[in-house]
């Protein structure tokens, strides 16, 4: 299978503030087949209600399929919560998983959580594109909260508050745990990718360095 070219979209697709920087990769840029994971380039617009897991893994699909790199098992990397909850470690297959541009990110569940290789240059969207930012006074500032719902281990909380905006399907009251992709930033554990903070609610609005986005992975 040869790699693809992919034509970007437009910021229309985005939040406007954001489309200062979208950290867009050239016109040419060719998909890697091994690709295996990837940050969502778009959300799907409604806060934290992704329709369920179902929902999530559906959008990961769809834009995995977009750049030619559809047949594999498609999972977001998302935890839920209550009696019939789920890890999200425990969706996305063994390993190992590379970036668009063919870097490996890690070769099993233990280097993913443990010494992988996410970083805001290798955490990149299924076209390539790096996670859009915008200028503020003091500099560029990154949009870099992903949703996760999920500890730093990769598995769920165990407690009853709410940490998955109503296992994704809330866009109103609520929380979700959020990670970095970049590792940077604030928040009690700033350098997780997995769970740097949670939200302050499920809404758009309130997802202050967030756009909607998620990680996905290739569960085979």
């Amino acid at each position: 299978m040869k790699n693809l070219s992919v034509t970007l979209p437009s910021c229309a697709l985005l939040i406007v503030s954001a489309c200062t920087n979208t950290g867009a990769p050239n016109s040419d840029f060719e998909v890697s087949p091994q690709m295996s994971f990837f940050v969502t380039s778009v959300s799907l617009g409604d806060g934290a209600n992704l329709g369920g897991l179902a929902g999530a893994d559906a959008h990961c699909e769809t834009l995995a399929s977009g750049v030619g790199q559809g047949g594999k098992e498609w999972r977001a990397y998302l935890s839920t919560t209550g009696e019939e909850g789920v890890d999200a470690r425990d969706r996305i297959g063994d390993g190992p998983w590379f970036n668009a541009a063919g870097e490996l990110i890690a070769a099993d569940l233990a280097e993913l959580h443990g010494d992988n290789n996410i970083t805001g240059e290798t955490a990149i969207n299924e076209m390539g594109g790096g996670v859009p930012g915008r200028e503020t006074e003091n500099g560029l500032r990154a949009f870099h909260d992903m949703f996760t719902g999920t500890q730093s281990d990769g598995t769920a909380m165990t407690s009853e508050e709410d940490t998955t905006c109503s296992n994704w399907t809330s866009n109103d009251e609520g929380s979700v745990l959020l990670g970095h992709h970049n590792r940077e930033g604030g928040g009690y554990d700033a350098t997780s990718w997995v769970n740097a903070h949670a939200s302050g609610g499920c809404s758009d609005e309130s997802m202050a360095t967030g756009l909607g986005l998620f990680y996905c992975f290739a569960a085979e």
